[in-house]
């Protein structure tokens, strides 16, 4: 009797043990899940955050604003479910100042800035920066779409203006490059560049021909395609001037025979 008792309660330990390792290893697995996701939130925050504060460098509408800041919101309560105490408070208070924010945009409103006024930053790691952003907003905007916080109306909108402002840079881009390489007499570079811009700028004029940066950006680009041409000319070597003969070899060369 004695025996099988002592055979029960090894058996009931090794259950318990059994059981307190499972429920380990579940707590674990969980907290590893909580860390990650939280992670990832975090991610979110700071990746819309840089978004955010790089829109200055191009003309962005409020509606973009406003996703960017939902974005954030969004993220930040997530983060708030899965943050440990100590670090509530800071996600609490970032909530409540972006619900400020959004509601102050809403009540504000106003219509996208015209195009017309982006300039392409002279600094190249600018440009980086601002072609960079571009792309990050872009598949923002389409995850934002995905999950319906968008209307299909102002994503095709603002799909639309990202496109614009990435054919702006680009063309803007090869026509500065081909200017400098015309400065500094590179006139192959430069010819190839211009080429490639009118090509560019040939194909979207055909789909909107109304444009007016377009049709602005193709006499600029016939222009410095002129000018590079011309340059052409005025730099191609002289073509050698036949030789004069000197008077005492004509006398002394030899007689031709008629």
């Amino acid at each position: 009797m004695a025996f099988w008792l002592v055979l029960l309660l090894i058996g009931a330990l090794l259950l318990m043990v059994i059981g307190f390792n499972a429920m380990q290893q579940q707590r674990e697995r969980t907290e590893a899940l909580r860390r990650t996701e939280l992670t990832r939130q975090r991610a979110i925050i700071e990746e819309t955050e840089e978004v955010l504060a790089n829109t200055g460098m191009f003309p962005c509408s409020p509606n973009v604003s406003i996703v960017l800041y939902r974005r954030i919101r969004e993220a930040a309560k997530q983060a708030l479910q899965l943050a440990a105490p100590q670090q509530r408070g800071d996600y609490e208070r970032r909530i409540l100042d972006l619900d400020s924010i959004i509601n102050n945009q809403k009540a504000v409103g106003g219509q996208a800035p015209s195009l017309e006024s982006f300039k392409l930053p002279d600094n190249d790691r600018q440009v980086l920066v601002l072609v960079q952003t571009l792309k990050k907003l872009r598949a923002i905007i389409r995850d934002e779409h995905n999950k319906g916080k968008i209307d299909p109306t102002a994503f095709a909108n603002e799909e639309s203006r990202i496109n614009n402002l990435q054919l702006r840079i680009n063309v803007d881009s090869m026509l500065s490059r081909a200017r400098s390489s015309c400065y500094m007499k590179q006139y192959g570079s430069a010819r190839q560049m211009v080429t490639k811009a009118l090509s560019t700028l040939n194909a979207i004029k055909a789909q909107t021909p109304n444009d007016p940066f377009i049709s602005k950006k193709v006499e600029e680009a016939k222009a410095l395609l002129d000018e590079i041409n011309g340059a052409v000319k005025s730099n191609a070597p002289s073509a050698p001037k036949p030789k004069e003969e000197n008077d005492i070899d004509v006398i002394f060369q030899p007689k031709k025979k008629w």
